[in-house]
């Protein structure tokens, strides 16, 4: 008996006595609520989300006199007019949305193999390779890294210098819109790659070597084993990557220069610079409008239970 005494952990003591606490607390007949209460944080966030919401939704509706900054007490949809018929939302508008749609096909594409090749080799080696250069971005920052390209890209930048050797004269890198989609790629490609990853571990490698055992090549097992069987990590990656892509506001703001403003940054503009809330909370709720409705229409092609890893059906 002395040596059952001795060998039961003191945590394990501990443990029985904060168990005898909790059933003195909540009593059995209310166990059937604990899954409720668990629920309750969750709860808590999303309401607080909702009444950010409604407060933005208020303040929409009011519009500013710009002669005592003030705003209105009456109702108004002026905020939401000026913003659909003015031509710089729109061009900042189209300029999102096309550069999320762009940032989320090219990530796709070198996430994939990415993300397939650590899942598939032999190798442990090129595995932790693969892995380390995936989560290192995660702790240098999306700020640090937008700046980092502003040294390699900028005009006295590591690949100007490195074109000056060969007696090419600079090039404007910097600034421009192609600059701004190559900041979000290489921001989005570990977001995709651990999307897919779980999706492509989830393909049993038996289904690859029976297809190869009966004629197909690579390409045609990778198009009629891997492709479908991986959808729900593409279109879950494909989610993430393109509603990032859309609200994404540093990197356009740094490697954009101010001339490549995303929706995010007019947003802040209209908040911070003009002090026009008004204005700025009707183009955030557009914007989660935009988002919404891009959601929907992937749910509506692909339906809901593609999102499941184990394939669910429409």
């Amino acid at each position: 008996m002395r040596n059952s005494r001795v060998a039961y952990p003191l945590t394990w003591r501990v443990m029985d006595m904060l168990e005898n606490v909790c059933a003195r607390i909540w009593p059995a007949s209310l166990h059937r609520l604990l899954p409720y209460l668990m629920l309750l944080p969750a709860v808590v966030l999303v309401g607080l989300l909702v009444l950010g919401l409604f407060q933005i939704g208020d303040a929409s509706l009011r519009v500013l006199d710009t002669s005592t900054f003030l705003f209105s007490e009456d109702y108004s949809l002026e905020n939401y007019r000026q913003a659909i018929t003015s031509g710089f939302f729109a061009v900042v508008a189209s300029r999102s949305l096309m550069g999320s749609v762009i940032v989320t096909v090219i990530t796709l594409l070198f996430a994939l193999p990415y993300a397939y090749l650590m899942v598939r080799t032999q190798s442990s080696g090129l595995r932790k390779f693969l892995l380390v250069a995936l989560f290192l971005p995660f702790f240098i920052g999306q700020v640090v890294r937008a700046y980092g390209w502003l040294i390699i890209l900028g005009n006295q930048g590591m690949v100007n210098e490195a074109l000056g050797l060969v007696g090419v004269p600079p090039v404007r890198l910097l600034y421009n819109y192609p600059a701004v989609l190559f900041g979000l790629i290489q921001y989005m490609l570990p977001f995709a790659v651990l999307m897919l990853a779980p999706a492509l571990t989830a393909i049993p490698e038996e289904l690859e070597s029976a297809a190869g055992s009966l004629g197909a090549n690579w390409v045609r097992t990778f198009r009629h084993i891997v492709l479908p069987l991986a959808r729900p990590g593409l279109v879950g990656a494909g989610l993430v990557v393109m509603t990032l892509s859309l609200t994404d506001f540093a990197i356009p703001a740094i490697l954009g220069g101010g001339s490549q403003d995303f929706i995010a940054n007019a947003i802040y503009d209209q908040f911070f610079r003009t002090s026009n809330q008004g204005l700025g909370a009707a183009l955030s709720l557009m914007l989660v409008a935009v988002g919404s409705i891009m959601v929907g229409v992937v749910f509506a092609v692909f339906g809901a239970g593609t999102l499941a890893m184990t394939g669910g059906r429409k």
